[in-house]
């Protein structure tokens, strides 16, 4: 089970480490007339080795992907003669994987016999998709490859743009006025809020993750370590403080890749977070981390790893320190690991992406990091630091649940953008209760499991803490009815949509207001009613979305603006549904890079990062019908803050109307004259 995880792990890290460990190179040895060997030789870069096609394994044993080839379109200019050949692999036990695998060191050749069927063919486009590991870390990748039969150039196919494709660009390309509102949008602010929650949430994860049984021991451990081993205290106290910044820097540098992904294209944290596949693989990743907690097993990297961390760690100097707090992030995975799943998986969202992360490994490092430090220079602290015993493991219980639930969670994001149907808003809900309900009892001692202690009498603390949670179990029920209070505000945006649910709906539209999910559709009923818009980048997935309609909207004198006085014009950019044939197209990036525009949120991220050059949601627009924009954009705030932006553009849209018909007046007698 263990190396279940290690390489869903690996392959999350991968995604962005991704280099050429791998070289890879063609050539074309010609047999006879019609029949040619394909030859593709693999070069790879020293301690790395890439996996052969086949690997001899017993059923369900975890194993790195073989290496695995495609050719383009055979059958139709040559015929592929059986099945490529490769070179002799090395066949032995690997460590991280436990099992034999084979694999090529420093250099790979793979054949691939084909008969030629066409006369005029001139070349043959193959791909490799492949995956390469040293002892540390492996990376994924894929690579095309061309051949060449009549000794030209290959030319590869590029993804055309073409008149179709332009005039559907064009056509997403608004022509806006009073553009210098958008340009003075004061959003930074409300970022940096942000971003300062996230630390703060950063660092009671990493609090929480002081009081886990792989972390909490350690810390008069080392501290001790220091402080005596160090030949004096000044001495002591400089290593433990230069020890915790290692820490810290450990975990910003998990961050840093991150970094690089976000450069590619803004809106690609909005596509990781709302990828289908990517949802359900955290609900299986945070379920597998749920039973870990619970005790089933133990989740923990290669002990190899450890080792190696802890046999530099004598180094001495700065470089011991480093490996020596290298070597706690490593053995203190089996705790900490769930926590920072958790801190990436709720990072990878358009608002802030690899930023959001950043702060809040920082926030979490920091909190792991500060104990060393204080202990260091107050060493007496350390007598009145709480025994390790039974409550570490019950606060790793308590954290199983709390990572049962946010599985569903991601589940539920899945369910949203496919719209399955599987976790409506009431289902979702009841099993929220299902599991807090086994929380409480777990916390008033009538479940155990495994590695609990003997039952003893239960302390003030902890049947506080069983209240606590009963209460908020009582606080979920209401969302099973169809009533005013299944709203739920508290937990705005994790649970499903109000209006996806089991019982009957009004409509589709949040709070059940008239909404249009296509610009034209809104665009047209705006001008035949004299409406202002408010376009509504949103997405199925998206939490401060569905806290800004849960709490905001639904405020009276706001749900009432948007009832009577504007047009709801919500685009879903997360929608995997797809366009008609006829509305798909390629959209060039002003990177130069193209990118397939395939579904209806393709096409509404793309739409908005070409006239509002942004990509987070939620992200609120109010213009007139003839493209005037009518005050500043605004994000995720409070009811009183979205309640005077919403008066102000209503003002402006007025007085542009009074100033249009003045003009239109003054027009028409000038006509009669």
């Amino acid at each position: 089970m263990r190396n279940v995880l290690v390489a869903c792990l690996l392959f999350l890290t991968a995604f962005v480490h991704a280099q050429d460990q791998v070289t890879w190179s063609t050539s074309v040895e010609k047999l006879s007339e019609t029949e040619y060997n394909l030859v593709i030789n693999a070069e790879i870069i020293e301690h790395w080795h890439l996996y052969a096609q086949e690997q001899s394994i017993e059923e369900g044993v975890m194993a790195p992907n073989p290496t695995e080839f495609t050719f383009k379109n055979p059958g139709v200019d040559y015929e592929l003669i059986g099945s490529v050949e490769e070179s002799e692999p090395i066949t032995e036990f690997d460590e991280v994987f436990e099992t034999d695998l084979s694999y090529f060191n420093n250099e790979a050749v793979f054949t691939q016999k084909i008969k030629v069927l066409n006369p005029d063919i001139k070349s043959v486009i193959a791909s490799v998709e492949y995956q390469a590991c040293d002892d540390e870390r492996c990376i994924f990748n894929a690579v095309e490859l061309g051949f060449s039969i009549d000794g030209g150039p290959v030319v590869f196919e590029d993804k055309e743009v073409g008149e179709k494709s332009l005039d559907l660009a064009a056509s997403l390309e608004l022509p806006l006025q009073s553009v210098d509102y958008i340009s003075s949008s004061g959003s930074k602010s409300e970022e940096g809020s942000g971003l300062t929650g996230l630390f703060v949430l950063g660092f009671l994860g990493g609090l929480i993750a002081l009081l886990t049984p792989c972390v909490f021991p350690m810390i008069p451990l080392t501290v001790s370590f220091f402080t005596k081993q160090s030949g004096d205290k000044k001495k002591g106290i400089t290593n433990a403080i230069l020890y915790g910044a290692f820490i810290v820097g450990i975990y910003l540098v998990l961050s840093i890749p991150f970094h690089f992904l976000d450069s590619i294209a803004p809106e690609i944290f909005n596509n990781i977070s709302t990828n289908v596949w990517l949802n359900i693989l955290f609900f299986v990743i945070f379920v597998f981390f749920a039973f870990s907690f619970f005790g089933y097993y133990e989740l923990t990297l290669p002990s190899s790893w450890g080792n190696k961390m802890d046999k530099a760690s004598s180094t001495g100097g700065f470089i011991g320190i480093f490996f020596m707090a290298l070597t706690l992030a490593i053995v203190s995975f089996s705790c900490t690991g769930p926590i920072l799943g958790s801190l990436l998986a709720g990072s990878l969202t358009s608002d802030g992406g690899a930023t959001q992360l950043t702060v809040g490994m920082g926030g979490f490092g920091l909190a792991l990091a500060l104990p060393f430090a204080l202990f260091a220079l107050f060493p007496n602290w350390l007598n009145s630091l709480p025994k390790s015993g039974g409550w570490m493991n019950t606060t790793k219980v308590i954290l199983g649940f709390l990572e049962l639930a946010l599985a569903f969670k991601f589940l539920s994001n899945a369910d949203l953008v496919e719209h399955w149907g599987l976790l409506k808003r009431e289902i979702f809900i009841g099993i929220w209760i299902v599991i807090f309900v086994l929380l409480a009892l777990y916390v008033f001692g009538i479940i155990r499991f495994p590695h609990d202690g003997p039952k003893k009498k239960l302390g003030f603390t902890r049947i506080a803490f069983g209240v606590l949670v009963a209460a908020f179990v009582i606080y979920l029920i209401p969302g099973l009815k169809k009533t005013s209070e299944s709203n739920l505000k508290l937990l705005s945006g994790f649970p499903p949509p109000v209006f996806y649910s089991i019982y009957p709906q009004e409509s589709d539209c949040p709070l059940g207001l008239n909404c249009f999910k296509d610009f034209e559709e809104g665009l047209s009923y705006a001008k035949a009613n004299n409406k202002p818009i408010l376009l509504d980048f949103t997405g199925w997935a998206c939490v401060n979305c569905r806290k800004m309609e849960e709490n905001v909207w639904s405020e009276p004198r706001i749900y009432n603006l948007l009832n009577d006085e504007y047009v709801l014009i919500s685009l879903y950019v997360d929608d995997r549904k797809q366009l008609p044939e006829d509305q798909q197209f390629n959209y060039k990036n002003g990177n130069g890079k193209v990118k397939e525009i395939r579904t209806i949120g393709d096409k509404w991220a793309t739409f908005q990062a070409i006239n509002f050059k942004t990509a987070s949601q939620p992200y609120y627009i109010l213009m007139s019908p003839d493209f005037n924009i009518l005050n500043t954009p605004q994000q995720y705030t409070d009811d009183a803050t979205y309640y005077d932006w919403l008066k102000k553009g209503l003002e402006n849209f007025k007085k542009e109307d009074e100033v249009f018909s003045v003009d239109s007046e003054f027009s028409d007698d000038n006509a009669i004259n």
